[in-house]
């Protein structure tokens, strides 16, 4: 019995007890020992109470979340798909003020080449392991270009050729590539010579026409344009400008940097001549 008064359910009960007295003494004290029970009731119950009001708050909210998750999800689709649209709105109108103002350019090369054929064609991709800058083309075959079509910028300026076609798309070679060739002539002084790319100039963007004379008297500032010999290219096709000329390793003929007109590798929009 001694081991009983002396464990920790016995302390708990001496204080209950305790609390229990005070509280019928207190009660006495202010005439309300009647009601003591129930305020007694009253103070153990409250923070049950408590509890208990806020689950069934917390409960009741995360019902309506519940309830109201499809209304949610639903809305967050819809939202979704008008930004689909929106953004699909944006790129079309991006691609429609592109190429119009590449036809405003096209404009000024038909004066110049009246009999050619144009098609309008973005560039959708490129190899980055390419130093040439190849690339490819969203048109193809469907749309009428076949291999060995030239190719412009939109200023007009000779920028490659078509040397795949599929159905939908298309891969161009450009004049930076050492296995594009040309005839080209100096407009100015009407020497002729040969358009190509060479690895050497091509990290610079520059291509080279070669096979010029000696004694030429092209200079730095000359335009170079093709001449339409063997039927590959239209003639009158503007390619550069001459920015050097340096002596070829046998000193039999010399060679001419050129500076493309078109920036070759940082180009969006191109057109593929068809016919001319």
């Amino acid at each position: 019995m001694k081991d009983f008064f002396e464990t920790k359910r016995f302390k708990i009960l001496l204080a209950v007890a305790v609390f229990l007295a005070g509280m019928m003494a207190y009660a006495g004290a202010n005439g309300r020992l009647t009601a003591a029970p129930q305020q007694m009731l009253s103070v153990i119950v409250q923070p049950f109470q408590w509890v208990a009001a806020q689950l069934s708050a917390g409960t009741g909210e995360l019902w309506n979340k519940y309830v109201n998750i499809d209304n949610i999800l639903a809305e967050n689709n819809k939202l979704k798909e008008e930004n689909a649209a929106l953004e699909q709105k944006m790129s079309d109108y991006d691609r429609m003020k592109a190429e119009n103002d590449a036809y405003k350019s096209l404009e000024k090369i038909q004066d110049e080449n009246p009999g050619a054929t144009y098609i309008s064609a973005f560039i959708i991709g490129r190899d980055t392991l390419d130093d040439f800058g190849s690339f490819t083309i969203d048109q193809g075959t469907s749309d009428g270009i076949k291999k060995g079509d030239t190719v412009v910028s939109d200023d007009g300026y000779l920028v490659g050729t078509v040397i795949e076609a599929d159905v939908n798309s298309c891969k161009v070679l450009t004049i930076l590539h050492p296995s594009f060739s040309a005839a080209g002539v100096v407009s100015r002084t009407r020497d002729n010579g040969i358009i190509s790319g060479n690895s050497a100039y091509a990290a610079d963007g520059s291509c080279t026409m070669t096979n010029l004379a000696r004694d030429t008297m092209a200079t730095a500032g000359d335009e170079v344009i093709t001449t339409g010999l063997g039927g590959v290219y239209p003639p009158n096709v503007l390619v550069g400008t001459i920015t050097e000329l340096t002596p070829e390793t046998s000193g039999k003929s010399a060679i001419a940097v050129i500076e493309p007109g078109a920036s070759i590798k940082t180009l969006t929009h191109v057109f593929v001549i068809t016919d001319y």
